[in-house]
């Protein structure tokens, strides 16, 4: 029986898999529902199209950043199971707002007084949601799984989350609206079933005070848990991944609505093929590895990428736009010449960025104690948020100055480059660390 056949027929394993698989789904369902409705039906302008792709980044994000050192303490002193059960339920509150926003846009009702601000309002609340799981299903591997299958487990869950991903921006993008505000809340349920099913992961520590001051408890947890410089370069590092990834996401629908002409359906394509992009990266690179968490590949992966976004950006430019007035569907999209490398390359800066992240992550679960993987997470959130929101900002910026979208690609590149030199700097730390003799 293989690893991954093994831990996908475990208690200590499925239950979570199913639940953070289905909680990414939801997320990307209700998220990309709303984002294509509003650009490809309410504005028709690719800066405000930008805009409010970058406003809706932003929201989702905000949570992270001002709540993951409570849920951090949280997770590390608390049963992790039960936190599960709690989040999910409030997952099913929610969507009962999400759901109205989207009922009520579909209607054309009260689209700019009402049905705007409840969708944004759920959605901040899922990034609170979000932020209250996140630590947990990765800070829970280590205390089922044996350490030999931790990587197994981190790359099945950054695997299942990108999967996760692609369903709900499939469904989000080829379904009306109205049934997108059904699907949120019958999976919110669901994902609540499941997360009932997670075995109890009791904390390891004794309980200490819970800081409810989120500015000094952030700044406290991000300064101690990046006082180590193998940790400090790790966390950079899948910042900057992120602040990248959280660009393309903003451009992906106006992209291909301004510049391809092409359909919703088309951008929702888009984001699939990323998806399975990471995922594939995330499960090669165990294999590569053989189960070794090493930061070693991470920043050739990165380089590749930065190669794969210039080669994007130059299959875009040579783009024939269509000047008719109707968008191309995905039939007639996929049969246009240039579609085959334009969609191969974004394959490939997809699987290049699931090969750089995926060794970084296990490095953070498996490096410190048990005992504060959990905060370790949430430090690593705080400042990925902090980077995403960065990234929201800096493609409102580039959007604001009237830079056109195909040129902001080339942005991305560069960021790929910084990103390449913190995994050299890791990997080099992580070398002087295994040639030092034990103390």
């Amino acid at each position: 029986m293989t690893t991954t056949t093994e831990l996908l027929r475990s208690r200590r394993f499925l239950p979570l898999f199913i639940t953070q698989m289905l909680g990414a789904f939801n997320d990307n369902l209700f998220k990309n529902a709303m984002v294509l409705f509003v650009v490809y039906t309410l504005y028709n302008s690719e800066s405000d199209e930008a805009r409010f792709s970058a406003i809706a980044s932003a929201v989702f994000v905000i949570p992270f950043f001002l709540l993951s050192a409570l849920s951090g303490q949280l997770a590390d002193m608390r049963d992790k199971a039960r936190i599960i059960r709690i989040v999910k339920f409030c997952e099913i509150l929610i969507m009962v707002i999400g759901a109205g926003g989207l009922l009520l846009a579909w209607q054309g009702t009260a689209i700019d007084s009402l049905a705007i601000p409840l969708m944004l309002l759920a959605l901040f609340a899922m990034g609170v949601h979000s932020t209250f799981f996140g630590p947990i299903k990765y800070a829970i591997l280590p205390q089922h799984l044996k350490r030999e299958h931790v990587l197994a487990g981190t790359a099945l869950v950054e695997a299942g989350t990108y999967i996760a991903i692609l369903a709900g921006t499939i469904v989000a993008g080829w379904i009306d609206v109205k049934w997108s505000a059904i699907g949120v809340l019958l999976f919110a349920i669901i994902g609540y079933i499941a997360g009932r099913q997670v075995p109890p992961a009791p904390p390891q520590i004794a309980l200490e005070k819970l800081d409810y001051n989120v500015f000094r408890a952030s700044y406290s947890l991000v300064r101690k848990t990046m006082a180590d410089k193998r940790v400090f370069l790790a966390i950079m590092a899948i910042s900057f991944f992120w602040a990248i990834g959280t660009v393309l996401f903003i451009q992906f629908p106006p992209l291909t609505k301004n510049v391809l002409s092409a359909s919703k359906e088309v951008a929702s394509l888009f984001l699939v093929m990323f998806s399975i992009g990471v995922a594939i990266g995330s499960m090669s690179i165990n294999t590569i590895l053989r189960g070794k968490v090493s930061a070693r590949h991470s920043p050739v992966a990165v380089l590749a990428m930065a190669i794969f976004v210039v080669v994007f950006q130059m299959v875009c430019r040579l783009w024939s736009k269509n000047t008719g007035p109707e968008l191309m569907d995905v039939a007639t999209f996929v049969s246009q010449p240039l579609a085959a490398p334009l969609l191969l390359s974004l394959l490939l800066i997809a699987i290049a960025g699931g090969m750089f992240v995926v060794p970084l992550y296990a490095f953070l679960t498996t490096f410190v104690e048990k005992s504060h993987t959990a905060r370790t997470i949430a430090a690593n959130n705080i400042v990925n948020s902090g980077a995403m929101v960065l990234g929201s900002l800096a493609a409102m910026g580039m959007s604001a100055l009237r830079i056109p979208i195909i040129d902001q690609l080339l942005f991305v590149a560069i960021c790929c480059i910084g990103t390449a030199w913190l995994g050299r700097l890791l990997w080099n730390a992580e070398k002087a660390a295994t040639s030092a003799p034990p103390e």
